[in-house]
């Protein structure tokens, strides 16, 4: 993901340092390397397994009391990704990421929370294959490439940085998964650059879709479409600014704006409408340091919806048969999270020399996709705060065993969310 498959110095790259924040960085250069193949092939993947101890049923929040000290397990392959790039010469290169999602394709049934508890077969994307990138880009200088096609959205810490090695938890950081789409990618147009110790990325898009935006995720499913076209009746532009002036340091801003509410097949004409944009508004801020066997992360993320009564209102009245989720959407939201590790390994000079680390880690999280609500909302169970502690063991470069015991602590009348789950992954390059 990200910029994974740039120029023709991307394996020579991928051979010298890890796949981790500074190695995507250091691989977005245009300068031509000597190399066997123009062909760069990799990949990622995570097998996990999970012990809540906290109910799964939909009105656990609705009725806290009757669902005391209950839990259930899962087992769960979050992601398997495969990246394929090709160098054309003269500037020209494409990049591909095809991603499996929980192992299959891209249906499956769901329990809406709150929301009768209903089943219901979601579609996210039309088709059976997940298209996560695709991409062709023209190279002219290091400080100017432009790249049109299927492109990660570069809004926040983890759409930007989402390999498993780029952050300490079992699963992606749970604030800028739960109220952004994540990993979020859209059909659009960018021009991006490095010039010294400063990147920048700017991109136009087509907007969100207010018809699928919810409580529990805001706009997270906004990016979707349920048919073989994404609908483009409203656009949008995003951007990125990063800098890495500091050994070890990278300090990045991030933002979107574009409207939502047009954005849709059902016909949104009328008088009542008139005027209504939902305008989707993001600032984001994050960071991550990483030198003397430290590791610290961190990212603020702020959001805001414009005509969020209206959109509510227009929501909960789609008939059933509708992509909707028929439920209310906030004004604002919000996400902010830290976490830090330690190599336990630098110790040892033996077990350094050998490239094994074991990081022992902290996270907290802070997020709620209805943080600013109209008068008549009371979802108070989507605000919650999250502590977690853990093991990376990375017995390998490219290999990483994760342990992690976390407890999400929620609003006093609803009841704490404690889990415990471990995984294993890789993220590499194969060619």
């Amino acid at each position: 993901m990200k910029h994974l498959f740039i120029g023709a110095t991307l394996v020579a790259a991928a051979m010298t340092m890890p796949v981790d924040v500074q190695a995507h960085q250091e691989a977005d250069s245009t300068t031509t390397i000597g190399r066997s193949s123009r062909l760069s092939v990799g990949g990622y993947g995570e097998a996990v397994m999970t012990r809540n101890f906290y109910s799964d049923k939909p009105h656990r929040y609705s009725a806290p009391d009757q669902y005391k000290n209950e839990s259930h397990g899962r087992f769960d392959l979050p992601h398997v990704v495969l990246f394929l790039g090709y160098d054309f010469g003269k500037g020209w290169s494409m990049g591909s990421e095809i991603e499996f999602e929980h192992g299959g394709t891209e249906s499956a049934v769901e329990i809406e929370n709150e929301e009768g508890g209903e089943y219901e077969k979601e579609i996210e994307r039309g088709g059976e294959v997940f298209l996560e990138q695709f991409w062709i880009q023209k190279s002219f200088m290091p400080q100017v490439n432009v790249r049109a096609g299927m492109i990660v959205v570069p809004v926040g810490g983890t759409n930007a940085h989402h390999l498993p090695n780029e952050f300490f938890g079992v699963y992606r950081p749970e604030g800028e998964n739960t109220i952004m789409p994540c990993t979020w990618h859209e059909v659009g147009v960018s021009l991006w650059g490095r010039a010294g110790a400063w990147r920048y990325e700017a991109m136009f898009l087509p907007g969100l879709d207010s018809e699928r935006f919810g409580s529990q995720g805001w706009i997270h499913d906004g990016s979707a479409s349920p048919f073989e076209f994404k609908i483009a009746n409203s656009y949008a532009g995003a951007f990125r600014v990063d800098n890495f002036s500091v050994a070890g340091l990278r300090l990045s801003l991030s933002g979107y704006v574009g409207n939502s509410f047009r954005n849709t097949l059902y016909p949104t004409e009328g008088k009542k409408n008139d005027g209504v944009r939902g305008t989707v508004t993001i600032g984001s801020f994050d960071f991550c340091y990483d030198n003397h066997n430290f590791i610290a992360r961190g990212h603020f993320d702020y959001g805001h919806l414009s005509d969020s009564k209206r959109i509510s209102d227009f929501n909960i009245s789609m008939p059933k048969s509708s992509t909707s989720k028929r439920q209310k959407v906030a004004k604002a939201a919000i996400a902010t999270g830290i976490e830090a590790g330690y190599d336990l390994f630098s110790f040892s000079r033996a077990l350094h020399s050998a490239g094994k680390k074991l990081y022992l880690f902290g996270r907290y999280d802070y997020y709620d996709s209805m943080y600013e609500m109209e008068k008549d909302m009371d979802e108070k169970w989507c605000g919650r705060q999250r502590v977690a502690v853990g093991l990376n063991y990375y017995p390998i470069r490219d290999i990483v065993v994760k342990g992690e015991y976390a407890v999400g602590i929620l609003d006093k009348r609803y009841n704490n969310e404690p889990s415990l789950s471990i995984g294993v992954a890789y993220s590499g390059w194969f060619l």
